[in-house]
């Protein structure tokens, strides 16, 4: 029978892993050909807006397969439920057997993204960081902001969202996790004095504009992960010093890069994978003027390693 895992059990195994570091050895393995991962498959919904991707795949060398489902129903909270929802299934690689049904209701998802973006700047970005920037004020925002405080010193954040309240919830929430934090209201004045700037929003129509962005800006696009989606103009990538992709194949028909590149603004030899960057630091280290773009759409070997981080230490 399948070990069963709810939510209350995975949380506290959370507690005791190091994602940062689950995430690095888990991109390492994807661009050196350790695993398998096919294209995303993906559902799209207008009415409400949602969107469902499943993921799944294995390594090499590994022991079980992830299938992974996961949403985000963007009209959720009004409803008093979390945008986003899904599970992890881990299959034994040798039998096709059911190891464990991970009941996370995209919790796990949410932890591996903030995780992949704090694990961004704590190896690619440069050390001497004074304000952080994240667009946005729903899960993913607070994801990123509590998992930036193991990747980062700085404890200057700034808040810009479209809603108010939420952006002031967020805040609350912020300051509790120890960050000195304030909402800006102006958009281009917050992109213009930020050194890391994170993107968790589901826009379709860019926040980010060229000419608010300074040397020196290291930005994580996460909420980009549909060919619709876009939160960084594309000029940006055009002119940033390296555009790092978490996933080269996928960021042919999806993210800030596809964008930027069926637009015309960015060669696709341009883009470096982040695998092959972690791999080599020292030479992909982000120096002092330089600006950075990673645009992460989430890659299944993350949900395999998290998956399987949570079920090694239950058992």
């Amino acid at each position: 029978m399948p070990v069963i895992l709810p939510w209350p059990e995975m949380e506290k195994c959370l507690k005791e892993v190091d994602l940062i570091e689950i995430m690095k050895n888990a991109f390492v393995a994807y661009s050196s050909g350790q695993s398998i991962i096919p294209p995303v498959g993906e559902l799209n919904f207008t009415n409400p807006p949602g969107d469902v991707h499943i993921k799944y795949g294995y390594l090499r060398d590994g022991s079980q397969y992830v299938v992974k489902i996961a949403s985000g129903f963007y009209n959720n909270p009004a409803l008093g439920l979390a945008s986003s929802q899904g599970l992890m299934l881990l299959f034994s690689k040798k039998t096709g057997c059911l190891d464990a049904i991970l009941l996370d209701d995209g919790r796990l998802t949410d932890a591996r993204t903030g995780a992949a973006g704090a694990m961004s700047v704590f190896y690619l970005a440069k050390p001497d960081i004074s304000q952080i920037l994240i667009i946005g004020a729903g899960t993913q925002a607070r994801e990123q902001a509590k998992a930036l405080l193991q990747a980062t010193s700085c404890r200057d954040l700034i808040i810009w969202a479209r809603d108010r309240n939420k952006a002031n919830q967020m805040i609350t929430d912020a300051q509790k996790m120890g960050y000195r934090a304030s909402f800006v209201a102006d958009c281009k004045t917050a992109v213009g004095t930020a050194d890391i700037i994170i993107t968790t929003t589901p826009t379709t129509q860019y926040l980010i504009h060229d000419d608010w962005v300074k040397p020196g800006t290291f930005i994580v696009a996460v909420g980009s992960d549909t060919a619709e989606k876009q939160e960084v103009d594309s000029a940006v990538l055009g002119r940033a010093d390296r555009v790092i992709a978490d996933s080269l194949s996928q960021a042919k028909n999806r993210g800030e890069i596809y964008r930027a590149f069926t637009s015309g603004h960015l060669e696709f030899s341009k883009v470096d994978e982040l695998g092959q960057c972690l791999e080599n630091i020292d030479a992909y280290r982000q120096q002092e003027n330089e600006i950075y773009v990673v645009d992460l759409t989430g890659v299944a070997v993350q949900d395999l390693a998290i998956a399987t981080a949570i079920f090694t230490m239950d058992r």
